[in-house]
């Protein structure tokens, strides 16, 4: 019970911060976004948008409302993250928590050095779970025969966690296809983990071509496919459950900052 309580709270810790979202109306001045009063002080001082009725509290209401989704989406993603990385923590029996992410190093165009790093890692040497080991390296296999890679990572598998995956942006596509050969050149198997099951055709295709791994959050039976089987028959922890047992206080908890994103305050 101990470790479930500590699950929720590292999933929902980063969406609890949505409700503190303010619009910033491109005011440089003010990083952390404008109240309602700050809002209605400098529309209402613009002779056009006063005119025409912009000044509204229902304006300032759909621009928090709009900002305030894509800010649900970014911080889903990042407790889906964090939960995910302690669940390695924990089924791996790592010594060390560090060894739940990877980073490396690399050159900017300017020439400077920049560290990037992916969400997770399971590596093989410091995994204290034996069980949990010879399931991975077995699965290492099986997921690389279905990339048609012939060279065999030796080192583990390396996480890059999304809550989902629409985006049709090819700068990112490109640096998500450029981490993975980085992973491959540090003996590493690549895998994208996508909580929902939505995740386009298209973006699936290119990643797999390129040697890049991908499970998501589908009712699959086969851990090659389903993070969630993947999380129940590799790692030992069945996420699928956690998430059906304490579905009542996910949803009151995204309510509850739905309701103070649609409320002009």
């Amino acid at each position: 019970m101990i470790q479930e309580n500590k699950y929720i709270e590292f999933f929902l810790e980063p969406i609890r911060k949505c409700k503190d979202y303010k619009p910033k109306f491109g005011e440089s001045q003010n990083p952390e976004g404008l109240t309602i009063e700050g809002f209605l002080n400098i529309y209402g001082r613009d002779p056009f948008y006063s005119w025409i009725g912009l000044d509204s509290k229902l304006m300032y209401s759909a621009h928090k409302a709009a900002g305030g989704m894509t800010s649900i989406y970014r911080q889903i993603g990042v407790g889906c993250e964090h939960l995910f990385r302690e669940i390695i923590v924990d089924t791996a029996k790592y010594e060390k928590r560090e060894l739940a992410q990877w980073s490396y190093e690399t050159k900017t165009q300017s020439g400077k050095t920049k560290t990037l790093t992916l969400d997770g890692r399971l590596e093989l040497n410091a995994i204290n779970n034996i069980e949990l080991k010879n399931c991975l390296s077995e699965w290492i296999k099986a997921y690389c025969k279905e990339l048609s890679v012939k060279q065999i990572p030796q080192n583990g598998v390396v996480f890059e966690v999304r809550q989902g995956y629409k985006s049709k942006d090819s700068k990112r596509q490109n640096a998500d296809i450029d981490n993975a050969t980085v992973a491959y050149a540090n003996g590493y198997l690549p895998i994208f983990a996508i909580f929902s099951s939505q995740i386009d055709s298209d973006i699936m295709l290119r990643y797999r071509n390129n040697r890049c791994g991908i499970i998501t959050g589908s009712n699959s039976n086969n851990p090659l496919i389903s993070l969630f089987t993947f999380s129940k028959e590799i790692l030992g922890y069945d996420l699928a459950a956690f998430f059906q047992k304490n579905s009542k206080k996910f949803k009151q908890e995204i309510n509850s900052v739905l309701r103070v994103l649609l409320y002009a305050s």
